[in-house]
């Protein structure tokens, strides 16, 4: 579609299900965004914020609207009483970040009165959300502050990391990853930390990123085998990792998959709802994206509760592992792609809410009619 049909929000795809879009421009300090609130149903909307350099508005537009619904099903599955919501600011994130531009987007994020609720996504650093901080307290994922803990990248990577043995658990009947090889999309925060837990754990890598430093870091602190950006995907290994961007799980690049697992942090791995079900044609396991990748907005939710329990975070993050059995358990038993189940199960929850909450609105109106 053309840049000006993806704006058409009403009428866009992806749009389906929102609550609200919010389309943020402040000439001043050159700041463009777009907040996108998929479902307040189980809490306010809670996701990070993406600075990304889009080809077009609509690119930027259709990456808010599928990452927002994104994080609803995500916080359904990890039993988080929060919705979905995402913010992307359009721009580069090494060349056009400013203190300024930073407030102007905190400032709406305030204007939602808490509707939303951001924190650090690509791009984004914990200094950039502290700046966000001074102009609303709708805000996680910060260094300073009575919940606050900090970078959530490694209980992102340690939720995958429990997610890639859930995988190799049931599609290999391995109990661990050791002397397994894993390939490595994206050496960023998570991706660095994931590396570290993996390699701890015994399993060999091979890694791949656009930072040539970030690949030889690894090559010499994990011995990871590096190739370039373009064969990642394709080599012999038990695991690909996607821990970059989204859709890079398509009708192309699927059929040219060596492996018998994908499981990784990246958000939207799945360039279609179809390929979810071409994955399992081709007998390779997929852990769905939103579920593997939860334990940074658990994390986050530990913050917004005002009291930060790390034991609660650790037990929720490592429960990942055992949701993911259970998703990869009823797909056999269905017949279905792993990620068309956990839409369900994510559906089913937030809807039991809205039924739940429509029930108890009705009784305290009929109350209010008898009185």
């Amino acid at each position: 579609m053309s840049d000006t049909s993806n704006m058409d929000v009403f009428n866009h795809e992806a749009f389906s299900g929102h609550e609200q879009v919010v389309f943020c421009q402040d000439e001043t300090t050159g700041l463009k965004a777009i907040i996108a609130i998929h479902s307040t149903a189980l809490g306010p909307a809670a996701g990070g914020c993406r600075m990304w350099h889009y080809r077009d508005n609509g690119s930027a537009l259709n990456d808010a609207l599928r990452l927002s619904k994104g994080m609803s099903y995500k916080n359904a599955m990890a039993g988080l009483n929060l919705g979905g919501g995402k913010a992307v600011i359009i721009g580069d994130a090494k060349t056009d970040k400013s203190e300024e531009l930073f407030r102007s987007f905190g400032r709406f994020v305030n204007g939602l009165g808490g509707q939303y609720i951001t924190a650090e996504d690509v791009g984004i650093s914990v200094s950039d959300m502290e700046v966000v901080s001074q102009k609303t307290p709708h805000v996680a994922g910060l260094n300073s502050g009575l919940a606050a803990s900090g970078d959530p990248s490694p209980f992102t990577a340690r939720g995958t990391f429990n997610g890639i043995r859930a995988a190799v658990k049931h599609q290999l009947g391995k109990d661990g990853v050791a002397g397994l090889t894993v390939a490595m999309q994206g050496l960023g925060h998570v991706g660095w930390h994931l590396c570290r837990e993996l390699h701890a754990a015994g399993a060999k890598l091979i890694v791949a990123d656009i930072n040539e430093d970030a690949v030889q870091h690894a090559v010499k602190e994990f011995g990871a085998t590096a190739v370039s950006c373009d064969e990642i995907l394709f080599v012999d290994v038990d695991v690909v990792a996607p821990c970059a961007l989204g859709a890079v799980l398509n009708e192309t690049s699927i059929p040219k998959l060596k492996t018998k697992i994908v499981a990784g942090a990246a958000n939207n791995q799945l360039a279609k709802d179809t390929d979810g079900m071409l994955l399992r044609d081709h007998n390779i396991l997929y852990a769905p994206d939103y579920v593997i990748n939860a334990g940074g907005i658990i994390n986050v939710a530990a913050e917004i509760d005002g009291k930060y329990d790390r034991q609660w975070v650790d037990k929720k993050v490592a429960a990942i592992y055992d949701v993911l059995l259970d998703i990869f358990e009823r797909a056999d038993q269905e017949q279905g792609a792993t990620s068309t189940i956990s839409d369900l199960i994510a559906q089913e929850k937030i809807a039991e809410k809205i039924a739940k909450t429509s029930k108890a609105e009705r009784s305290v109106l009929k109350k209010d009619i008898v009185a």
